[in-house]
């Protein structure tokens, strides 16, 4: 199974995607961690990246679709992934399925974890980050409902996204989603 996972800053995408990974046997490949893989061991493509990171900048999707292409070549993601962190705007997902089909793959389903903004901003505050002061957090909030609704409709356009209520006890997300991901899968795409 291949899916991507997305939702608001504090939707809680990371809880949900290592438990989701861990009931169906597949790795999660989140964004960051692959680049700061790369970066690490000074690949030619860590390389790249090193000033956007440095600068607090966007790595730009050009380097990113291409530190993406690069891990799923790798063995371990033969019978499926979850991507984590990445795609953030429709134009990352086209990119994606340009990718996916080039190498004789196709996505499954896009969950979104649909969670109100309120929710998100008191959740991001009582993670008590740096980044998430609560100007930092309204800037973040209006940046990604800028990109969400173009994503969403990417999505739902290609009959690829599950909508799930994000406003819930984390273990009820996490059935949830197995349960829309076992049963659209087996009735195949809608």
């Amino acid at each position: 199974m291949r899916l991507v996972i997305l939702g608001g800053p504090g939707a809680g995408k990371g809880t949900q995607a290592q438990q989701l990974c861990s009931n169906l046997s597949i790795p999660l490949l989140a964004l960051g961690d692959i680049l700061r893989a790369e970066i690490a061991a000074e690949t030619d493509l860590g390389k790249l990246a090193v000033p956007y990171v440095e600068s607090g900048d966007l790595v730009p999707d050009e380097i990113l679709i291409k530190f993406i292409g690069r891990r799923l070549l790798l063995w371990d993601v033969f019978n499926g992934w979850l991507l984590e962190g990445y795609p953030r705007t429709a134009f990352q997902a086209e990119e994606l399925d340009f990718l996916l089909e080039g190498l004789a793959q196709e996505l499954d389903w896009a969950i979104w974890l649909k969670v109100p903004n309120e929710v998100l901003l008191s959740r991001s505050i009582e993670r008590d980050r740096s980044d998430d002061e609560p100007e930092i957090l309204h800037r973040r909030l209006d940046l990604f409902e800028e990109r969400t609704i173009p994503i969403l409709e990417y999505y739902e356009y290609r009959h690829k996204l599950l909508t799930i209520n994000g406003d819930q006890s984390p273990e009820q997300v996490q059935q949830d989603i197995l349960k829309m991901v076992s049963r659209q899968s087996s009735v195949g795409s809608w």
